[in-house]
């Protein structure tokens, strides 16, 4: 499952510029990093690959995994984030 966030700023330009940008975030859950063999001091993987919601977003089963049944936090998480500039220059007088 991937989760995008898509966060808008809007940054205070000099007044004699009009530039905006905007920041997109997309929040992916990769492989699951829960140790099952903690509790006997060994390490152990279940070997779950991707974060899938056990529900609809915004329930409480959308936070555990459908393969493995873990919490989303033990699933890393990757974040690629990108900056879009919409950047335009003051109209010329044709001079």
């Amino acid at each position: 499952m991937r989760k995008r966030q898509v966060i808008v700023r809007r940054e205070e330009a000099p007044r004699s510029s009009a530039n905006s940008s905007m920041t997109i975030r997309s929040v992916r859950y990769g492989e699951c990093q829960k140790n099952h063999a903690a509790g006997v001091g060994g390490y152990a993987v279940d070997g779950c690959r991707e974060f899938m919601a056990s529900g609809e977003e915004g329930t409480a089963a959308a936070l555990t995994c459908a393969a493995c049944g873990c919490h989303r936090n033990f699933h890393r998480r990757e974040v690629e984030t990108e900056v879009a500039c919409d950047c335009s220059s003051p109209p010329s007088n044709g001079a």
